[in-house]
């Protein structure tokens, strides 16, 4: 089958490689649809990160570059191994791409699975990956998905659930009221903004990109986008709240002036959470958090997500439609994909790629 495989820095090949085994507990995969995530670009531009070398095996898959990229996937269930009896040939599925130690505990119980040691994801430190023809899979990480949900938007449940984390990791967990302020409006920044305007905040975004504001208003449906060469934004949002300033804050820019303005335009005791992964140690007035008591938060991947993420785009109350922004096959990948969200990430949100040739330019 053909597969993207990442075999380091600047080195992606499109291969013909064979499928992996299907075994007791896991199901096979037929690929229709995986995005491109922030994370390839790193990969392919900086790495290895997440991905191991050609010398150095991942330390929970056990595998050695070259490895198949991927991990914003949907599918259709081809093959079931044994020891499933509640998936069928022919489900609709996505995929919580985990690839975590066998002794962690993985159930509904355990709110902190994705911050156990070494975790990592499938199609980046191993086990296959999305941008493949097919894939296996353990039974723990399909998720199925009702079939009113096309599979084109379904693959976007994974990067919308980081979003749904993120919020939650504000203390959001069901309908609110209050201020938010989004720092950043690329692919993360405007999947926060669309679950907190589903929850009923009012929402606002800073981003310097004109396009990208435009996309924010239209797709994430928010109440306003500050560009900060214009206006003063903590200023506006202070205007916009009485004075009090932003209940919730999140950072989805990774720039040091971005989160600053978070922290210049939260109310008092508000809650600022970095969605971002920093390549630098950012420099902020901390002086400000202290008077303020702001309480900062991180908040990596999902957990136990996944199901309500789903739920969100079946009712309707989240459209990700919107944000497919292109669709191209695998072997485009590089030249229309990759290309096209490092050169021109203004226009481009999300690009899909169909390893089973169901894409289009």
């Amino acid at each position: 089958m053909k597969a993207a495989r990442y075999y380091g820095n600047h080195d992606i090949r499109i291969e013909d490689i064979e499928q992996q085994q299907l075994k007791p507990g896991t199901a096979r995969i037929k690929i229709a649809w995986c995005g491109i995530c922030g994370t390839d670009l790193h990969e392919y531009l900086d790495g290895p990160i997440f991905c191991p070398t050609p010398n150095t095996p991942s330390p929970v898959a056990h595998e050695t570059a070259p490895v198949t990229l991927g991990y914003e996937m949907s599918g259709v269930i081809s093959e079931v191994g044994d020891g499933i009896d509640d998936l069928k040939v022919g489900d609709h599925v996505v995929v919580e791409p985990y690839v975590l130690h066998d002794d962690v505990d993985t159930s509904e119980n355990n709110d902190a699975y994705h911050l156990s040691k070494d975790m990592n994801f499938i199609g980046l430190t191993g086990r296959g990956g999305g941008l493949s023809e097919n894939i296996v899979v353990r039974r723990r990480w399909i998720h199925k998905i009702p079939d009113s949900i096309p599979l084109d938007e379904a693959a976007l449940i994974e990067p919308l659930s980081v979003a749904v984390h993120a919020v939650e990791q504000a203390g959001i967990t069901g309908p609110t009221k209050g201020f938010a302020l989004v720092g950043g409006a690329g692919p993360i920044g405007v999947l926060i903004a669309s679950v907190l305007h589903a929850q009923g905040l009012t929402v606002a975004v800073t981003e310097l990109s004109e396009l990208r504001r435009k996309r924010a208003l239209e797709s994430a449906h928010v109440d306003y986008a500050f560009d900060p060469r214009e206006v003063d934004v903590a200023a506006q949002v202070h205007e916009l709240t009485d004075g009090n300033g932003a209940d919730y804050m999140f950072e989805a820019s990774s720039a040091d002036p971005v989160l600053q303005t978070l922290i210049d335009a939260g109310a008092p005791r508000s809650v600022l959470v970095n969605a971002s992964i920093w390549g630098h140690k950012p420099t902020v007035d901390l002086a400000q958090v202290v008077l303020k008591e702001i309480t900062i938060r991180g908040t990596i991947a999902y957990v136990n997500t996944h199901p309500k993420t789903i739920d969100l785009v079946a009712s309707g109350k989240i459209n990700v439609k919107p944000f497919i922004t292109g669709k191209i096959n695998l072997e485009d990948l590089i030249d229309k994909g990759f290309d096209q969200l490092i050169n021109h990430n203004e226009t481009a949100v999300k690009v899909l790629v169909s390893p089973n040739g169901e894409g289009e330019d």
